[in-house]
């Protein structure tokens, strides 16, 4: 076997299964870079026997990131978060951890690294996990000018945590909540007046498949043409949040009401939603929600990659129908 070694930092998240098992069938050694290797180790059975080596390393230790680079002449980075906790914050984990693995990497001699980013990267963004993500990209490409960036929509798949958290809180709840900003309006209408309750249906997002994305992660390594260069992914449609939910109910059968809801009651609902382990809703995702989580056009994509793009309505009865009656 070809002895071309790849660090996958994340290598056992829902994004990071995915990229390994494709690594491991294009012949590459993988070495998985997590927190806990003996959690990891269901990694090893997606490829020949040790083939698959999950290691220790936190990407908020530069001793522990160089350690797991080395003799490699690859990296993958797919480390993210989506709620701050404790000392895994944003900078702590986006920024400063991306650029504990660039610098790693460009110490070792490596110059293909793929790093995993997000639509809405924006260093002027009210978001912090925005912000962060824009100078996780920056801390990249300047120690790697020849990274590649990937920048998905919202990712979904059968372990995601977006259509199967929609899918819970529709077996468990009379109401699906849709926020939106320009809902609560009063209409002129042939008969009279009435209420525009939805408004234009609450933030849009394009959700791409994750065997998409872990496509896209793995093309770059293997056709260096195709590195060196920013990719926004997103799939082959654009749902508001009210779409998303009718797609849910449809999927899950659950019969209950999709109700409007302005953003400052969902700044309510996050402060109280805070004080949990696992926060479902935090004031800096109602943020995010402000922008669109669309592709906009200017950056190459799935196309360019040569990756047809799944849609929803494609995968989601395999995974959805968990949550039917």
């Amino acid at each position: 076997m070809n002895r071309r070694v790849v660090t996958v930092f994340g290598g056992s998240g829902f994004i990071g299964r995915q990229v390994v098992r494709r690594l491991a069938a294009d012949g590459w050694i993988v070495r998985a870079a997590v927190r806990d290797p003996v959690a990891a180790a269901f990694l090893k059975t997606m490829g020949d026997p040790a083939q698959v080596n999950p290691v220790m390393a936190d990407i908020t230790d530069p001793a522990g990131v160089a350690a797991a680079v080395a003799g490699a002449v690859a990296v993958v980075n797919l480390v993210g978060i989506l709620f701050e906790k404790g000392r895994a914050g944003f900078d702590a984990v986006h920024a400063r951890g991306a650029a504990h693995v660039a610098e790693a990497a460009k110490a070792a001699g490596i110059t293909r690294l793929v790093h995993m980013s997000a639509l809405g990267a924006d260093r002027n963004s009210p978001s912090a996990y925005a912000r962060s993500k824009a100078a996780g990209e920056e801390a990249v490409l300047a120690a790697i000018p020849g990274a590649t960036i990937i920048r998905p929509s919202v990712v979904f798949g059968p372990d995601d945590d977006f259509f199967n958290r929609f899918g819970r809180l529709a077996r468990l709840s009379p109401v699906l909540p849709v926020f939106t900003g320009d809902g609560f309006r009063p209409i002129h209408t042939e008969t009279g007046y009435d209420v525009d309750w939805f408004g234009s249906g609450g933030p849009t997002f394009q959700p791409v498949y994750v065997g998409n994305v872990a496509d896209a992660i793995v093309r770059p390594l293997a056709v260096p043409a195709l590195a060196g260069r920013i990719y926004e992914l997103g799939g082959p449609r654009r749902y508001t949040l009210k779409e998303i939910m009718e797609l849910v109910l449809r999927e899950t059968g659950q019969t209950c009401r999709i109700v409007p809801l302005p953003f400052a009651v969902g700044r309510i609902q996050a402060a109280l939603f805070s004080l949990l382990p696992t926060p479902p809703l935090t004031a800096d995702q109602l943020l995010l929600m402000r922008v669109d989580n669309v592709v906009r056009g200017g950056k190459p994509g799935l196309a360019e990659l040569g990756i047809g793009a799944t849609s929803c309505e494609s995968i989601l009865p395999g995974y959805m129908r968990r949550y039917q009656p």
